[in-house]
């Protein structure tokens, strides 16, 4: 079933890009377009990714923290 007509994207390819990560509409959107030209679809999106499980989700609930800019050390410039 298509879940994005603008771009001819299906159910099962928003799954797909779920399954390698994607955890929220714009990820879905940089992979395949979806939900960029008329944003019809976005909540169908929605609907999708709150079904399943994302990894990245998945570590904040577990008391991990996200990675943010402040927790990555540099090496200082010589």
């Amino acid at each position: 079933m298509y879940v994005c007509s603008c771009f001819g994207v299906t159910e099962k390819q928003v799954k797909e890009h779920a399954d390698a990560g994607a955890c929220t509409p714009r990820q879905i959107a940089s992979a395949c377009k979806a939900g960029t030209d008329c944003g019809s679809c976005v909540r169908r999106i929605q609907a999708i990714l709150g079904r399943g499980s994302c990894p990245r989700r998945d570590l904040l609930d577990q008391g991990m923290p996200a990675l943010t800019a402040e927790a990555v050390e540099l090496p200082e410039a010589a």
